[in-house]
């Protein structure tokens, strides 16, 4: 078995070359294994939830699992074509042992793989992330397929009713205004919940790539890749809309674009939804990772909340705020969760925050945002290094004075007149020095990943030419 598709965070590959049907039994079947020695069951008692994307590869890798699953007793509650954000709801809400989303997240269109999740050992609702690596299956220790006495029982489910309904309680829709909203849904799976939510608002929907395309041949399926957003944002200009709105192909990120079709950083996203959230949550937690903006601390603590930082990666986020009580966490790659929300993402539910926000408010989109954005951030930039651990050693010598800390690859942090940052800060309390960055090899590529933020853009440039002169030297 081609052991590169097993990732830090899921399991994907191209299909059939890298992953297919075959390949999919046998990962049914060490699921089966997991949840057993996890859960203290029978596999004839285990109930898991199935869900697929619109790709080509999911159907037939969806159907190769149900096969095992069955064949060891398991009953199956086949959701059919659905987006990851109701898949995490239908595994929190009904109470699973376990599910599988048989998707490739925002990969190009010949990707097949799968997200698993597993039943939390806590007393409450949530579940836990399987990630790719802890499910690793290898040819040789794959226990032998099982053949229950008696075949599991396959149901079909439709969850979106129940989940409308879980969505609208983030919300007071009374106070979201009649805005306009170009939402860009990519030929992906929020294409299918999209009109249904807006028909409950009193918004105006102008829905651009709502039809399923297993090519996604409309634009990128990550709205991050350069020129993604070019084609809504047009849209944006052209209906004199009041902000648009895109989703990644699974659904679990959400991203934002104001009224002039200006892009909108993950992180200042993640404000605009904890000032809702905590005017209804006074001195919750607000998690965030490490290369957002210090922004996100300053104004969390400003808004009477509690900044919590987190490794990059949803399932670190999630783990801090279920360890930090966080009633929500953001990344600037999109993803948002929320603790009500079985501490798993749900970019509908970011949807319907931000346009409670943005209505509150009053102002366009644009100004709210300069507003959040106190310090110049630049993007992230990715770096493919001859060697990774070589190039953080370069950096850990030269600015070895003023590292914060080195939680997620190495952050070093500056006072406002040069001298090194207290390195025994708390994490939940990081320092606000005139510069920072974060320089961390990918999770889930080889590279090296760098960010700065600075006092204004001309520290900002100069910084980063610093920064990458190092790492070339």
């Amino acid at each position: 078995m081609n052991q590169s598709i097993f990732k830090a965070y899921d399991i994907r590959g191209i299909y059939p070359e890298e992953i297919n049907e075959k390949m999919a039994g046998k990962i049914g079947q060490a699921l089966v294994n997991f949840l057993v020695a996890k859960l203290n069951k029978k596999a004839s008692e285990l109930k898991i939830v199935i869900g697929r994307d619109n790709r080509v590869a999911s159907e037939p890798l969806a159907q190769a699992m149900i096969k095992v699953l069955l064949n060891n007793g398991v009953s199956v509650d086949d959701c059919g074509l659905i987006s990851t954000n109701d898949y995490y709801f239908a595994m929190g809400y009904y109470g699973y042992d376990g599910g599988i989303m048989a998707t490739a997240s925002h990969n190009p269109p010949q990707y097949g793989g799968f997200k698993l999740t597993s039943k939390s050992l806590t007393t409450d609702n949530s579940f836990d992330f399987i990630s790719g690596q802890a499910l690793q299956v290898k040819e040789d220790d794959i226990m032998a397929f099982q053949t229950a006495a008696v075949k599991g029982e396959l149901n079909s489910r439709d969850v979106s009713e129940d989940h409308l309904k879980h969505i609208f309680s983030f919300v007071d829709t009374n106070r979201i205004k009649p805005l306009k909203v170009v939402v860009d849904t990519g030929g992906g799976m929020t294409g299918l919940m999209i009109p249904k939510i807006f028909k409950n608002l009193p918004c105006e929907l102008i829905h651009l790539f709502s039809e399923l395309d297993s090519s996604f041949s409309s634009r990128p399926p990550n709205p991050l890749t350069e020129g993604a957003w070019g084609k809504i944002s047009a849209k944006i200009l052209a209906e004199k809309a009041d902000l648009g709105m895109m989703f990644d192909v699974d659904g679990d990120r959400f991203f934002l674009l104001d009224e002039r079709g200006n892009f909108i950083r993950g992180d200042m996203t993640l404000l605009l939804l904890a000032k809702t959230m905590l005017e209804k949550n006074s001195g919750s937690g607000i998690v965030y990772n490490l290369i957002c903006s210090h922004s996100v601390k300053d104004l969390v603590k400003k808004w009477g909340g509690k900044p919590i930082r987190s490794e990059v990666g949803y399932m670190n986020l999630a783990r801090h705020m279920k360890e930090e009580q966080g009633i929500m966490s953001g990344e600037v790659s999109g993803h948002f969760a929320f603790r009500d929300n079985f501490y798993s993402d749900n970019g509908f539910v970011a949807l319907a925050l931000a346009l409670q926000t943005i209505s509150e408010d009053g102002r366009p989109l644009s100004e709210i945002i300069k507003d959040y954005a106190l310090y110049a951030k630049g993007d992230e930039i990715n770096l493919k290094v001859e060697n990774i651990a070589e190039s953080l050693a370069k950096i850990r010598t030269h600015y070895r004075a003023n590292i914060l800390d080195e939680f997620d690859g190495i952050t070093v942090e500056f006072n406002n007149d040069g001298s090194a940052m207290n390195p025994t800060l708390n994490r939940t309390v990081q320092g606000s020095g005139s510069w920072w960055f974060n320089v961390r090899a990918s999770n889930t590529e080889p590279l090296l990943r760098v960010t700065v933020e600075a006092q204004n853009e001309a520290e900002l440039k100069k910084r980063q030419d610093e920064i990458l002169a190092i790492i070339n030297s």
